[in-house]
């Protein structure tokens, strides 16, 4: 018997960030690796990574990662992945070129080659298990379950999905090989979890290209779409929506030329007029109700970038009159207040916003009907529910207790808790390190909790320094203090406040000097906690406060000093 165990080290109680670890024996198989955008609170955060800290740990067990679709919960953090460790990436092949592309992107990642291409009919034998894959259906081609086939049983992950038989071939289940790998034996499923509160069909792909023709149709000026750079199947709608209405696109996202030349070149994305695309710099040749401008933003998150548009700050497009912004994406619930003020911003610019989801119930996920139909054809062991918050693991745990999995065979896992397995049993194993790691611009890892509740602070009560000149041979303050603020109080009209604080700061610092020890640190303490009492008191607010002491250096140092330095 194999000794597995399965440890989520994201994509659990969060959305996005997918990683999930498998051990068999003594080999670590890595399924997706993945990223999540910067919620509210995490101020001048780009995105969040897993924490790969067990991974480097056991860099010699790691046989490979796996990766399931070309979206960036799948294969966002790899570049940051690849640059610690040279381990073999496995995925489809349209998944492999946008993987390229990430990783070309990160300096730390650039001369990393060491891809494979896998499809449904590739099986690979590590010695401890075999890996093969299926199709599943997504907002993007090429996409795959793994299937980890193990003499202990199969370990299956399942990758975004949902079923729609009425797909375009690319997108398309296999549902034969799903019933294969059931009839094989299913030990432990881990299925996504997304959209496990709806019963809720979701429209069929006519419906929304219907859709989405009637909105072209009918605009009388621009149409500026807004799509996830990853959804080729909502891109080639729109494309082909707009071409056979007779008007120009141009695509106007980030790195959106190379995503779309790599799935032309692949054949998975069909542009049946090449003419009709355009550069944004030409935009301005051609009337409004001959255009429509595709935005697919920064990292794939276009909704952001509509804000630009709305207050003149992008380089190509600004809302104006009669413009139609129609977003064809389907954005979560964490995104509902920004969604409401970038509405008001485009309405204020003088446009008219829409969503796609409004109308019609589109996901990219399987809703309950889907995974209860998934756990029917693999007929599972256990279940660990993945790919979602707490809530929707919860639900998924409940569809599968009312089709008889017992409880004791359902895992709904924290990060970093791993399961093994006992026979056909699965029992708590150890926790591994599975910490958000923040990304903030070049810098990997080095924004913690204490970072971002300061620029929190920051943000809200502003900073308050306090500058004093010392001599610490003779104990005695060479300059009085003088303070400065910013974000905190508006000095002309705090004059009492500001004046009072100084000579707060002056008396500390006279008070700390007659004492018979002197510590740097401690006198800077000392001012902060006095200062911040004080502001408290005066204005219920917390600023950032920050002492600068200098020091004034006596006559012969200065003199000892130039002399070191001739």
């Amino acid at each position: 018997m194999a000794d597995i165990k399965i440890t989520p080290i994201g994509g659990v109680r969060e959305f996005g960030k997918n990683m999930y670890l498998v051990d068999v024996n003594d080999q670590i198989f890595v399924l997706d690796a993945g990223l999540k955008y910067a919620e509210m609170g995490m101020l001048g955060v780009d995105f969040v990574i897993p924490d790969i800290s067990y991974l480097i740990e056991n860099a010699d067990r790691v046989a490979g990662i796996f990766l399931t679709h070309g979206h960036a919960d799948s294969i966002g953090a790899l570049p940051y992945i690849v640059s610690e460790l040279k381990i073999p990436v496995f995925a489809s092949q349209l998944t492999i070129e946008l993987a390229r592309i990430n990783v070309k992107n990160y300096e730390g990642s650039r001369k990393f080659n060491d891809f494979h291409v896998v499809d449904e009919n590739t099986e690979i034998d590590f010695g401890n298990a075999v890996v093969s894959f299926f199709t599943t259906t997504h907002t993007i081609p090429d996409s795959l379950g793994v299937v980890i086939s193990t003499k202990a049983g199969n370990v299956v992950y399942t990758g975004d999905f949902r079923f729609d038989p009425a797909v375009a071939p690319g997108y398309r289940t296999n549902m034969r090989r799903l019933a294969e790998i059931g009839n094989n034996g299913v030990l432990a499923l881990l299925s996504s979890s997304p959209n496990a509160l709806s019963t809720v069909q979701s429209a069929s792909e006519h419906q929304i290209y219907e859709k989405i023709f009637d909105y072209i149709d009918d605009a009388s000026g621009r149409v500026i779409i807004a799509c996830n750079a990853g959804n080729l199947g909502r891109i080639q709608q729109v494309l082909d929506a707009a071409i056979k209405i007779g008007r120009r696109v141009a695509f106007t996202g980030e790195d959106m030329d190379q995503i779309i030349e790599t799935a032309r070149r692949l054949k998975k994305l069909n542009i049946i007029d090449p003419k009709a695309i355009i550069k944004p710099s030409e935009i301005k040749k051609y009337a409004d109700d001959e255009l429509v401008i595709l935005e697919t933003g920064r990292m794939g998150e276009p909704l952001k970038i509509l804000g630009d548009m709305a207050h003149r700050r992008h380089k190509f497009v600004q809302i104006k009159e009669g413009d139609l912004i129609l977003s064809v994406t389907s954005p979560s619930v964490s995104y509902e207040t920004m969604i409401a003020r970038i509405e008001n911003d485009v309405y204020k610019a003088g446009g008219v916003m829409k969503m796609l989801a409004s109308d019609l119930t589109i996901s990219g996920h399987a809703n309950a009907r889907d995974l209860q139909f998934l756990i029917d054809i693999l007929r599972p062991k256990n279940l660990i529910p993945i790919q979602g918050e707490y809530r929707e693991l919860r639900a998924h745990a409940e569809l599968a207790m009312d089709m008889g999995i017992l409880p004791e065979h359902i895992f709904i896992a924290k990060r970093g808790e791993s399961v093994e397995f006992e026979g056909d049993e699965m029992v708590p194993a150890e926790v591994v390190p599975a910490e958000n790691v923040m990304i903030d611009g070049s810098g990997v890892g080095d924004i913690g909790s204490v970072v971002l509740r300061d620029r929190k602070v920051l943000s809200e009560d502003g900073i308050f320094i306090a500058v004093i000149t010392i001599s610490k041979h003779d104990k005695k303050i060479v300059s009085k203090s003088r303070v400065h603020t910013r974000g905190f109080v508006y000095v002309k009209t705090s004059r009492d406040l500001m004046r009072e604080s100084s000579e707060l700061v002056n008396v500390t610092v006279e008070k700390y000097l007659a004492g018979k020890d002197f510590e740097w640190a401690e006198l800077k303490g000392n001012i902060r906690d006095a200062l911040g009492k004080f502001l408290y008191d005066q204005t219920h607010r917390k600023p950032v406060i920050l002492p600068v002491v200098m020091e004034a250096r006596n006559p012969q140092d200065l003199r000892k000093y130039h002399n070191k330095n001739k």
